[in-house]
């Protein structure tokens, strides 16, 4: 494995009931609390009012942010940088899922400087400062809750990308598993593909003799593939919703990158396509990684029939490590639609038509680290993927 560093001082509070800690959080931080969340579905399962009822107990002056997008917007992080230097904003406290979490990064960041917040997603700012922030998680998917990354989209230019700074990573995040109960069928679909997508950029590198962090993804995936089958008939289900809401934050806490880099290029891909089409995050990552993998077998055939035999119970006998890793690629594929996850960018009517754009907009940054692609492999993995 590569020499690494590792740092997450990220507190977890995880369980029912766990929302009873904002009132020995809270108080460390100051009294002017900016509250970001999205499209009012933690009004309608009751969670905004819970919150507030602790704010107004603690005597928070609360301001609010509401209408995040599913792929957040940096003009909607920009109100929110507004509101916290207008009104000397002391803490950020994000309630939802992951696009709330991730535009909340760059309101506190954004908070701390003078210029254009997209600066900082596209890394011609360094963050050296940031607000604090806390977050109450309602979907599980993205790890935001427990890592430093942040992908933001700008609307006008077609861009989205990732970003990250120690800065920003929570000083809390509550999680309990019962704000995740209302979650929609379709929802908590594209949080399950997300997860294991995430397992999978980081099981994809080049570092050698990492026998423990293979064992902990293998895990993690076995793990999602047991219970999602399940939880997709019996959404409100605690003990299954506990497995996947902790699923979703061990798989992207950076516990399983530990000395190696992962791929992330089709994460990036996906971030073309959401960028010019506005799809869920999800369901374009269950499209678009299984051809990523088909089209990449060859540079570790020994890599993907492992993951095939250790995760997918593809029986090896017989049978070359191209073949048993392609079996495995088919099983990925199988098991994502059987619970209700697109297979083609046609399921969203994308067709080639903007081919050459989503290229172009792949390709505005350096791809992948297991296999470094080009625009022409952009293409071909775009093509399989129509």
């Amino acid at each position: 494995m590569n020499e690494f560093t590792f740092y997450n001082p990220v507190r977890l509070h995880f369980g029912k009931g766990q929302i009873s800690a904002l009132e020995k959080e809270l108080p460390k931080y100051g009294d002017k609390i900016l509250v970001v969340y999205g499209g009012g579905s933690i009004k309608r399962n009751g969670l905004y009012n819970e919150v507030m009822t602790i704010l107004e107990k603690l005597n928070m002056k609360v301001f609010e942010l509401s209408g995040v997008e599913p792929n957040p917007r940096v003009a909607t992080a920009r109100k929110g940088i507004e509101i916290c230097k207008k009104e000397g904003i002391d803490f950020v406290l994000a309630v939802g899922g992951g696009s709330v979490i991730d535009c909340s990064k760059l309101i506190v960041a954004g908070a701390k400087i003078d210029e254009d917040p997209w600066n900082i997603v596209i890394h011609k700012i360094e963050v050296k400062d940031a607000l604090p922030l806390g977050t109450i998680l309602t979907i599980a998917a993205t790890g935001s809750e427990m890592n430093a990354g942040s992908v933001i989209t700008n609307e006008e230019t077609m861009e989205k990308y990732g970003w990250g700074s120690p800065y920003v990573f929570p000083k809390f995040s509550i999680l309990d598993p019962t704000y995740t109960f209302t979650l929609p069928l379709n929802q908590t679909v594209y949080g399950i593909v997300d997860m294991m997508s995430h397992v999978f950029e980081q099981y994809f590198h080049n570092a050698t003799n990492t026998p423990v962090t293979d064992e902990m993804c293998e895990g993690v995936l076995r793990t999602v593939i047991a219970t999602a089958p399940k939880l997709v008939n019996d959404l409100e289900n605690y003990e299954l919703r506990e497995t996947i809401l902790l699923s979703g934050t061990i798989a992207l806490n950076t516990f399983l990158s530990m000395g190696s880099t992962g791929d992330w290029a089709t994460h990036d891909i996906e971030h073309a396509v959401s960028a010019v089409y506005d799809i869920p995050h999800g369901g374009g990552l269950a499209i678009l990684f299984p051809n990523w993998m088909r089209h990449n077998v060859h540079v570790n055939p020994e890599r993907f029939a492992q993951l095939a035999t250790r995760v997918f119970g593809v029986n090896p006998e017989g049978k070359t490590a191209e073949e048993i890793a392609h079996e495995g690629i088919n099983r990925l594929s199988e098991f994502w639609i059987s619970i209700g996850a697109p297979s083609r960018l046609a399921d969203y009517k994308i067709d080639d038509s903007k081919l050459d754009l989503l290229v172009e907009k792949a390709m505005a940054r350096p791809l992948g680290v297991f296999k470094v692609l080009q625009a022409e492999d952009v293409r071909k993995i775009l093509e399989m993927s129509l």
